[in-house]
């Protein structure tokens, strides 16, 4: 996967305004499986403001490491706006100040009708607020499903860090 330099714009644009509010970030990815944080950490002094990230893939780690409840996996599925924002505030039980959640279907495979290929749910959650989730449609292949939903995360962090 080849990173855009939009990516790498954006991740100086977390660094900078994570930076000034001396917060720290936390990732919960299940389809980017990791991504976020690696952008994040290719960044020398990423140190300052990334706390760190869990990597999802599993129901189970949802539900051990961050949290999320069985029940919630069962009645709305791992790709919802429900588990997304339980990822959230598990992130955040891990510690940082903001946290961003991921999970969707990054195909060839996977999708269904009320979830086809490229539906991702990303939220955001700054400590002591409620998390915000947004439902996304990515077009393309799993690269770039993985590619825009990461951008989307960026994005995201960067505009309720402000």
């Amino acid at each position: 996967m080849q990173v855009s330099q939009t990516v790498e714009a954006l991740v100086q644009q977390v660094a900078e305004t994570l930076g000034q509010r001396e917060w720290q970030l936390i990732t919960a990815e299940s389809c980017t499986g990791g991504l976020i944080g690696a952008m994040c950490t290719d960044l020398p002094g990423s140190s300052a403001w990334f706390y760190g990230g869990v990597t999802c893939y599993a129901n189970e780690v949802k539900q051990r490491v961050l949290n999320v409840t069985g029940s919630t996996l069962m009645e709305f599925g791992a790709v919802s706006e429900e588990t997304v924002t339980q990822m959230c505030a598990g992130a955040l039980t891990i510690g940082g100040d903001i946290a961003v959640a991921v999970s969707g279907v990054a195909g060839p495979d996977g999708g269904t009708a009320e979830k086809p290929v490229g539906c991702v749910y990303i939220g955001w959650q700054v400590r002591g607020k409620a998390a915000e989730v947004v439902r996304y449609q990515f077009d393309g292949d799993r690269d770039a499903v993985r590619l825009a939903a990461v951008t989307e995360a960026l994005t995201g962090i960067v505009s309720r860090s402000k």
